[in-house]
């Protein structure tokens, strides 16, 4: 504490880190409502990933990150959500229950992954398999077709019809 306000600790560096790696596997991402913590974005960017982040409101980004407003449920009802989505993954970082299913339509309609953090102790509110990182983020994979496995440098595409219309991808058991 210092004075009469609390004094809260910086957010660990390392999940951020945690999180890139995760995501760094990807050729090409989008961020859905970046706020004001672009570092996730913005590693992506320093390792060579092209990355477009949305927003509803106009925010200053790094360089490398391209931006551009939009609003993630107006874009979810347009037949084409825009090219700004198209990347391999559609991404976002502690993403409220509201919000779960308008990015998965999203990630659907421009045949990109959906994965997200939720807030706190939120469940996914669409059909995600929940992947722990090491530093103990959970990132929810709602859809997976695009994701490059460490050892293999071909994308996993595929199906599973019968999970539902939430699902559409190829998981490895367990």
């Amino acid at each position: 504490m210092r004075g009469p306000a609390i004094s809260f600790p910086p957010v660990s560096a390392s999940r951020p880190r945690a999180v890139v790696r995760f995501l760094a596997r990807y050729a090409s991402l989008c961020e859905v409502g970046v706020g004001r913590r672009p570092d996730v974005a913005a590693a992506l960017a320093d390792r060579g990933r092209p990355v477009t982040a949305t927003d509803v409101h106009d925010r200053e980004l790094p360089a490398g990150v391209r931006f551009v407003r939009d609003d993630v449920v107006e874009a979810s009802e347009r037949p084409d959500p825009g090219d700004h989505y198209r990347a391999d993954a559609v991404y976002a970082r502690n993403l409220p229950p509201e919000l779960h299913r308008p990015v998965l339509t999203v990630a659907r309609r421009v045949d990109a992954d959906c994965l997200f953090t939720t807030l706190g102790g939120d469940q996914a509110a669409v059909d995600a398999r929940p992947v722990a990182l090491e530093d103990g983020t959970t990132v929810h994979v709602a859809r997976e077709r695009n994701y490059r496995r460490e050892r293999d440098d071909e994308p996993k595409r595929g199906s599973d019809p019968e999970r539902g219309g939430d699902s559409e991808r190829e998981i490895d058991p367990g």
